[in-house]
């Protein structure tokens, strides 16, 4: 054998089987997420080393029941397995189980195995089905499926040797076949068959059952599929329920041989008690709404000692490298340009990492499936449903996959009335603007000796963008008129104690992402606003001093003073300047600057490139200055008033307006995609900038 050997496995099964878990313990920190091919779908892969002679490539697939999709999501599912010369089609499948709860597991699998895939099933949860008073015979199950089964915890990591030990075998295809197609469709699904060289007989009648699901397909294929169908008078839903009764026949056949002894009904009985509480229809609310207080507090009160050591550390850095680095253009760009731009985003780790660590813990111990639940009947009532949580809070994290998640909404006005709405829920890229200027504005005081009071305006913030997203939402309801309605129908996981190492990975890649994402967009814009604020025509430029000099000839200024005010000056008539003065007489009824305004136009990339900007800004001209971000914040000076630039009614209408503004290429990128054209994206970026306008406007003059 090779000592190279490479393998393409994919995991599958239904959602809540345990497939991210047995991923993160057979990948660990060797994970990448992608998209798959074509579409905005996640697509989780990484490396395993099953012996000192393989190495696999790991698919983590998206959950599903069963190979016909109700959602787009689960689409990426067929097209997989269906697409034999296709990038991702494995050689071998390992399928992930819920052991105490096989019936609901096991569709999948006949299907898998009557496309002739290698098939190992995996049957996690072991310790709960255990718990639960069930037994299993294991080599029944084996005869009778006539392929591999191995028992496992994937939150512990029992069982994952021998599962490695059991791919790293050669393994062929069940020779059970669970299915036969209807003996009048034989001659069709081998001409089809015959047609496409497909292997087996189920291939060809998925071809049938799905060629308008099948995106590898070409348009000519798919037309030839459509026709011979007609000919024969294949019509594709008229099968589909005689083939599922007959796999759960089987199914059940096989779960009355294999299961020697069933599940005692109490066992759950831990799980419902704490239902009654978590999803009543008064107390539900209130402590979901408790949990999101005590992210908000924390997020302030955890993050605050690492920050001001990140900030200050920058600040020092950029000092030292002045006194390091010899004069010129090039070492300035590093020193007051870049390091300022990413200690930008860099002192925002902590607060990002405490944000990931909430939401995935909320996810392992299964309460978010629980909110899902919770919310249905109030999303509904606005246009969306109970799934349109998940998208909504995943928004709070970063709109591009929050987009992407709702792609498990079967029902396409909820889902195009979601997509709308989740850029309003604050993403983490707002989160740097709302720390720095929340800490700025808000005096540092506890409500009752306890209750922070930055932590509470923050998390006011939150729900104003919730409460904008909801109330569009209920708009958008009226306004698309489609008749077609929704349900949900879910499987409530147990509770569980989250797998920390889980959360770990969550936090790592999560942060990781945000970093290096937010990263190169950083650097570029600050190697770009450096240059755009450091020159300017060149006559101004070169006569600064001089004209500097003449206005302050009878002030008796020192030449530290001098030198600032040319700094000033210079700073002010650059292009960056020239671009700011342009945008102020439209933003000046926000209480905004020139400064403010080069913010503006450069967070349109990122919204958290608004504190690199305004740390790049702020630095230009400064080669002595050791401030922090906020202490340079708040010491700028508003030349009309000689008070403070940064007033509360300032702060306000910036943290209104990044509230509710797109700011973000990205996501309008992905919605264009999603919503396969520029209608509602364009949509959505004028009716978010005009919100936020009136929005901070309104704030501003009320309060100045």
């Amino acid at each position: 054998m090779a000592s190279n050997l490479k393998l393409r496995i994919a995991l599958a099964g239904k959602p809540n089987s345990g497939k991210s878990s047995l991923f993160n313990q057979l990948t660990g920190l060797n994970q990448k997420i992608g998209n798959f091919p074509g579409v905005t779908v996640d697509k989780r892969t990484g490396v395993c080393q099953l012996n000192d002679k393989i190495t696999a490539e790991i698919i983590d697939l998206p959950g599903t029941y069963s190979l016909y999709p109700r959602t787009l999501d689960e689409k990426v599912v067929a097209e997989v397995f269906t697409h034999q010369k296709g990038k991702f089609y494995p050689e071998k499948v390992v399928l992930v189980a819920d052991a105490t709860n096989l019936k609901n597991c096991l569709l999948l699998l006949t299907q898998l195995m009557d496309l002739r895939i290698p098939i190992v099933l995996a049957l996690n949860m072991v310790d709960l089905a255990a718990k639960s008073g069930q037994s299993i015979d294991l080599k029944r199950l084996q005869e009778k499926l006539d392929l591999p089964v191995v028992l496992i915890n994937a939150r512990t990591g029992k069982g994952i040797d021998e599962l490695k030990r059991v791919l790293a075998k050669p393994l062929n295809p069940s020779k059970k076949i669970v299915y036969q197609p209807a003996e009048e469709n034989k001659a069709l699904i081998y001409e089809i068959r015959q047609k496409f060289n497909l292997t087996s007989d189920y291939e060809a009648y998925q071809f049938l059952q799905q060629s308008d699901n099948l995106v590898f397909l070409s348009t000519e294929d798919r037309e030839y599929i459509r026709q011979k169908a007609k000919e024969n008078n294949f019509f594709a839903h008229k099968y589909q329920g005689a083939e599922t009764i007959k796999r759960y026949e089987f199914i059940q056949d096989l779960l009355n041989e294999a299961i020697i002894r069933t599940s005692d009904e109490g066992w759950k009985k831990v799980s419902h008690n704490i239902d009654k509480v978590l999803t009543h229809k008064v107390g539900g609310y209130i402590i979901f709404f408790l949990i999101l207080f005590l992210i908000f507090q924390s997020i302030f009160a955890w993050a605050q000692i690492p920050m001001d050591f990140i900030d200050s550390t920058f600040a020092n850095l950029t000092v030292q490298l002045d006194k390091f680095f010899p004069p010129g253009p090039f070492f300035e760009l590093i020193s007051h340009g870049i390091v300022p731009g990413i200690g930008g985003i860099v002192i925002f780790i902590p607060q990002i990492a405490i944000l990931f660590a909430f939401i995935s813990i909320l996810e392992e111990t299964g309460y978010m499936s629980r909110v899902v639940f919770l919310m249905d009947k109030v999303m509904r009532k606005f246009g969306m449903n109970g799934r349109s949580v998940v998208p909504l809070m995943s928004g709070w994290a970063c709109a591009i996959p929050a987009i992407m998640a709702t792609r498990t909404i079967d029902n396409w006005k909820d889902r195009l009335i979601t997509i709308f709405v989740t850029p309003l829920m604050s993403c983490s890229a707002r989160l740097p603007v709302y720390t720095i200027l929340v800490a700025l504005i808000i005096p540092d005081y506890k409500l009752f000796g306890f209750f922070n009071y930055q932590g509470l305006v923050l998390m006011g913030l939150y729900l104003l963008g919730f409460f904008a997203a909801i109330f569009s939402a209920l708009a958008m309801k009226f306004l698309i008129k489609v008749k077609d309605r929704s349900y949900l129908i879910m499987e409530m996981p147990t509770y569980k104690m989250p797998k920390w190492s889980n959360v770990g990975y969550q936090i790592i890649e999560k942060t990781k992402a945000f970093v290096f994402e937010a990263g190169k967009i950083i650097l570029a814009i600050s190697i770009v606003l450096y240059v755009l604020a450091s020159y300017g025509p060149a006559d101004v430029m070169s006569a600064a001093d001089q004209t500097i000099r003449v206005q302050a000839a009878d002030q008796k200024l020192s030449e530290s003073e001098i030198q600032e005010r040319v700094a000033a000056y210079k700073l002010e008539h650059s292009y960056a300047g020239k671009l700011g003065k342009t945008l102020e007489p439209i933003i000046k009824p926000l209480g905004y600057d020139w400064k403010i305004g080069i913010a503006l136009v450069t967070s349109f990339a990122a919204r958290e490139v608004f504190v690199g900007t305004i740390a790049t800004i702020y630095s230009i001209g400064n080669t002595d200055d050791q401030s922090t971000i906020k202490q340079k914040l708040k010491s700028e000076i508003n030349p009309e008033t000689n008070g403070p630039r940064y007033t509360l009614a300032v702060g306000l209408s910036l943290l209104v307006f990044y509230t509710f503004a797109m700011q973000c290429m990205s996501t309008l990128a992905v919605v264009k995609r999603e919503t396969k054209g520029w209608k509602w994206p364009l949509l959505q970026l004028g009716y978010m900038t005009a919100l936020a306008y009136l929005s901070a406007f309104a704030v501003y003059q009320l309060l100045r």
